[in-house]
Order: structure tokens, then C-alpha cells, then sequence
């Protein structure tokens, strides 16, 4: 096959998830090149949606940025959660296959227990603790059976300056309560979603670059570097803040079992991202480097 029969087709570039932060960070990132769709146009609740969204379109490759994310209300529905992150994926990924492009799926790193007590890498067995977390492993599996052309991005943690996440949770509690509490004994790697669009847009300008590389199937880890805490990303961002004259709250950290949830969390869900860099030449920055100027957004935004 040469490059120019195995090139990625014209077309732009799928984005599903609506409103969602990682869409819309694409969406505002990729410009012209992307296309965001959501609710009602494209739903994993009615099946029929995802084909017709393909065949309307025909685009060059898709983002799926869709997901049931809700944890906690994952245990309590978990055939809602099981269209969304299994089901719906498969016809997706099977749907790109019909049409000859790739498929980069957004995973999570609630497929791991978080007892490894290291960063995962992307061949550690998954041992996924909740629904959530079964769900989506599921689901990975369930995209590269569809679709040879099938990259998984595991990520974690995701924030940004839009959309509901655990910053701005924090910058709005911060405002109102001199005293917080939160969970101290979990750590992962806090990850823009600005930061994972543009390793998106990278991996799939690569993509068009070469031609689909039979190498580039699998799974891949996509968070920022370094890691931190819950409590240590919410002291962080509440210090920022500070700069815009917001007060600085006192933070205490808390264990796991003070915040009891329905969904069991994983303790240390550090996830290893070589290979990315490895295969793409990919790197996502410091956690640090972007929570600054995210909650400057945040804070200077009407």
C-alpha cells in the first residue's frame, strides 16, 4: 500500500461530547478543523444517531469525548453507563471502520484498583473497581475489536476553565467557606484539557502526516506530568487565586474514609506516559505549568 492510498481521507476532524471540557477545548483549539456535536444529534441512548452521524459528516478521523461520567451515579445505573461508555463506543469505533478512519477514544484510569503503588503503564492489568471504571474498560475493548484504526487515550483528572471540574469546584468553595476539607490520601495527575486537546490535535496531525500506521493502534496514557493530591491541587489552585484578592481559605486534608462515597475511588492512579512520547513524540506539560493561567481564566472571565 503507498502513503498516498493509505492517507487519511478529507474531511474534518469528529468531535462527540457535546459540551463537554475535552471537546470544547478541541473545538476551540482545532478551529476550522473541528466539528462538535452532541445531545440530541448524536446520543449513545439512540443507537441510529451514531451511524447517521458518520454518513452526515464523513470525516477525516473522530474524537470520542462522550462518556457516562458520572462515578457515583454509575453504581446505581449501571445499564445507562454501559450504552454510554461500551455499547455506544463499539457502534462508533465500527462505524468509523466502515468508513476507512481512525478512531481515538478517551479512556480513564478508573480501569486500574490504584493499589499498584507506581505509575500504570499501559500493559498493567486492569482491575477496575466500580461500574464507572468497568464500563469504560469495557468499552476500550469493545473499540479496538471495532476498529483497527482505534487509538485509546487514558486520562485523568481532567480540568479547565470551563465546564463543571474539581478547580473550579474548588475556586467557587473557596469564595464562600473559610474552611475546607478535603481528600488528602489520593494521588494522580491533574490534566488540562487544553493540554489533552493539543496532544489530540498532534497525534492526529501525525496521522495525516503518514497515513495510518498499523503501530499507532493501542492504548496509550495522556496525563500532565507530575502528581499531586486532591488537597494538593486544591491548595494550588485556592493560591493562585489569591492574586486576584480572592482569600485563602484553610484547607485540611482529609482520609478517604472522612468522604465516603458510592463509588470506591482508586488511592494512586498515576498513570506512566512514555509510550505516547515514545510513538507520537507527544509530552503533555507540568500540571502546574497550566493550572496558572486556567485559573486566571477562571478569575478574569465575567
Amino acid at each position: 500500500m503507498t502513503r498516498e492510498e493509505n492517507a487519511a481521507p478529507e474531511g474534518k476532524i469528529l468531535v462527540t461530547g457535546g459540551s463537554g471540557q475535552l471537546a470544547v477545548s478541541l473545538s476551540i483549539l482545532g478551529g476550522d478543523e473541528i466539528v462538535r456535536i452532541g445531545r440530541p444529534e448524536f446520543d449513545f441512548d439512540r443507537p441510529g444517531s451514531i451511524a447517521a452521524a458518520i454518513a452526515r459528516y464523513k470525516p477525516r478521523a473522530v474524537v470520542n469525548a462522550a462518556a457516562w461520567t458520572a462515578v457515583d451515579l454509575a453504581e446505581s445505573e449501571p445499564e445507562a453507563a454501559r450504552r454510554a461508555n461500551e455499547t455506544g463506543p463499539a457502534l462508533l469505533a465500527a462505524a468509523c471502520a466502515e468508513i476507512g478512519v481512525p478512531l481515538i477514544h478517551v479512556s480513564t484510569d478508573y480501569v486500574f484498583s490504584g493499589d499498584k503503588g507506581a505509575p500504570y503503564v499501559e500493559s498493567d492489568p486492569i482491575a477496575p473497581q466500580t461500574v464507572y471504571g468497568t464500563t469504560k474498560a469495557s468499552g476500550e475493548i469493545a473499540a479496538l475489536a471495532a476498529n483497527p484504526q482505534t487509538i485509546v487515550l487514558r486520562t485523568a483528572w481532567v480540568y479547565s476553565a470551563h465546564g463543571k471540574n474539581f478547580v473550579r469546584t474548588m475556586i467557587a468553595a473557596g469564595a464562600r467557606n473559610p474552611h475546607l476539607r478535603v481528600v488528602g490520601d489520593q494521588i494522580g495527575n491533574p490534566t488540562s484539557s487544553d493540554d489533552l486537546a493539543t496532544a489530540i490535535l498532534a497525534i492526529l496531525a501525525r496521522i495525516s502526516k503518514t497515513g495510518w500506521q498499523p503501530e499507532y493502534a493501542g492504548i496509550y496514557h495522556a496525563t500532565a506530568q507530575g502528581e499531586t493530591s486532591w488537597h494538593g491541587l486544591a491548595v494550588a489552585a485556592l493560591e493562585i487565586a489569591t492574586r486576584f484578592e480572592r482569600p485563602m481559605p484553610e484547607i485540611d486534608a482529609i482520609r478517604t474514609e472522612d468522604w465516603p462515597t458510592p463509588a470506591k475511588r482508586p488511592r494512586d492512579s498515576r498513570l506512566g506516559c512514555d509510550k505516547l512520547a515514545t510513538v507520537f513524540g507527544v509530552r503533555l506539560p507540568d500540571w502546574q505549568a497550566t493550572l496558572t493561567p486556567t485559573v486566571e481564566t477562571i478569575l478574569s472571565t465575567p
